[in-house]
């Protein structure tokens, strides 16, 4: 096998097709970005004085041996050509300098996947980057990824849901920055001397998303002794059929932060707001993905059905305990549905047993997305105080605010001297605590959502130890 894949190096033969993974070159990079990330400060940086640390002629070998597997790499992937040898200018300079806070912006503005979405299209990504929900530093990292983007989707993403920057993507293999909760590639992760104008591409991996819905669904399923339709039973058997409900879902959720009447900027990026302003922005999202599910089942796509149940149970089961209860604005958003849902008498928990009127569900659901897109379209006429506590005021209709909040009390027990940023010093870590409900399923569904760290497809079918 080595003499052929060196064969085919040399005479440029190489198909797109040969896994990255499975050629020797990708366990010595793997290696070596492992052998060099605990070297690593916060900041991407390497200070030799440290305890531990490497001398600098180390860290250059180490660096130069990542360089090389690059380059035997990179005849696997002739559409990442430019990035690749953009990625080991970087690197190299990043060593010749003296490995200060790494500086990858030349390669980040080479890697261009969304220009070529074709499905089953690998990557060989290789970054100094903090994981979003998985490491923090920005440490150096490799992942081998496919592009997922079936004929049907790129259909849609043509016709009804244009989102030209959207890369739905699966892992093939990973270093330990991704051996976490993450679930994306954002080129904001990534350390740069300065951000670029604008980001031109943005990852989901929709595998470890399935994979994780799967083993948490599954054993909320059990322990609620919640009866499913056949066809959603059958979803969640398989791996595949949830993955392309995750990329639908999102492609649409991604667009739709720049959708819609909104009061202020797509992703509330640098903004300091109450957590659940960020709450309610990404149920909105994800409520108008399945708003936009419904339709596309009435139209003849089975992956809108699936998309519906998808965000039904995540929402329900997964987001409201998952992560810590500091500022937790999705899992905020999962306990709204879940009490707007109940409160409607969709979702009744009786006998300790959880049932759901399918029929009225769809109906349900959608009348919250025109609640949350009403606050929004009111919100163009307020001043941010007031659309706050018209935001908090929702929430708290459906969700019980800790006894001891101050916003709870209204605006006369706040400083509204104070510049609108101050008064978020007053919002409490936890605003609206858990119901007794998700208190109790907290507690048994703790050992199986800390089991889907690092989850990738091949686990899905493995039960949570």
């Amino acid at each position: 096998m080595t003499e052929i894949l060196e064969h085919a190096n040399a005479t440029g033969a190489i198909a797109a097709a040969q896994r990255v993974v499975e050629h020797p070159a990708w366990p010595v990079l793997k290696s070596a970005v492992e052998e060099l990330r605990p070297w690593q400060s916060e900041d991407g940086s390497i200070d030799f004085d440290a305890e531990g640390a490497p001398s600098a002629a180390t860290a250059r070998e180490v660096v130069e041996r990542v360089v090389t597997a690059v380059e035997r790499l990179s005849p696997l992937l002739p559409h990442d050509d430019a990035y690749h040898r953009a990625l080991v200018a970087d690197l190299r300079r990043w060593a010749a300098d003296g490995f200060g806070v790494p500086d990858f912006l030349d390669s980040l503005l080479a890697f261009q996947p969304a220009a070529n979405r074709a499905d089953g299209l690998q990557h060989l990504v290789v970054f100094a980057m903090y994981t979003q929900n998985g490491n923090p530093d920005r440490n150096l990292e490799a992942v081998v990824l496919r592009m997922v983007w079936p004929d049907w989707l790129a259909d849609l993403e043509a016709t009804r849901y244009d989102n030209p920057l959207f890369c739905g993507i699966t892992f093939e293999d990973f270093t330990s920055g991704y051996d976490t909760n993450s679930a994306v590639l954002f080129p904001e992760t990534i350390a740069v001397r300065e951000a670029p104008e604008r980001f031109s591409w943005g990852g989901i991996f929709c595998d470890r998303e399935a994979a994780r819905f799967r083993r948490v669904t599954e054993a909320s399923v059990d322990l609620l002794g919640l009866d499913l339709p056949d066809d959603i039973r059958e979803m969640l058997g398989d791996q595949k059929r949830c993955e392309q409900a995750f990329v639908l879902w999102d492609m649409v959720h991604d667009r739709t932060h720049s959708h819609g009447d909104l009061p202020f900027d797509p992703f509330m990026i640098k903004q300091r707001q109450p957590f659940w302003m960020y709450g309610l922005e990404e149920l909105r999202c994800d409520l108008t993905a399945f708003k936009e599910a419904v339709k596309l089942e009435a139209d003849g796509f089975g992956q809108g059905r699936d998309v519906q149940f998808a965000v039904l149970f995540d929402r329900m089961f997964r987001f409201p305990v998952t992560g810590e209860r500091v500022r937790n604005y999705d899992g905020l958003g999962g306990q709204l549905l879940f009490a707007y849902l109940h409160k409607h008498d969709v979702v009744r928990w009786t006998d300790n047993t959880l049932k759901i009127d399918w029929t009225r569900a769809p109906e349900v659901t959608n009348q919250l997305c025109g609640e949350i897109e009403k606050l929004y379209r009111d919100g163009i006429d307020r001043p941010k105080i007031v659309h706050w506590f018209a935001a908090y005021d929702l929430v708290a209709s459906y969700l019980a605010p800790h006894p001891g909040s101050r916003w709870a009390k209204g605006p006369d027990a706040l400083d509204l001297d104070q510049p609108p940023r101050k008064l978020v010093d007053d919002v409490l870590p936890d605003e609206f605590p858990l119901s007794m409900f998700y208190e109790a399923l907290s507690k048994k569904l703790k050992h199986v959502i800390a089991s889907t760290k690092g989850i990738t497809a091949a686990d899905a079918g493995r039960a949570a130890a």
